[in-house]
């Protein structure tokens, strides 16, 4: 099990960081996996489907660039 050994007062300042944003990042993506990505939050998100597009979605750009020309 030597292979699995971290010597932790070796490590150099780079090191450190490296491994501060390794498991920031991580925490982050289960964070993100939990709130947005869970499929049991799915209706929630699917609620808000058309938020920045409005009600028409698509359509409605379309229409849209239609009228400009």
């Amino acid at each position: 099990m030597d292979f699995f050994a971290t010597d932790w007062a070796a490590m150099t300042l780079n090191d450190w960081i490296g491994t501060i944003m390794t498991v920031g990042v991580f925490i982050l993506m289960v964070i993100a996996y939990v709130l947005i990505l869970h499929p049991k939050n799915r209706d929630h998100l699917e609620a808000q489907r058309h938020l920045v597009d409005g009600p028409d979605g698509e359509a409605f750009s379309k229409s849209e660039k239609r009228d400009n020309e």
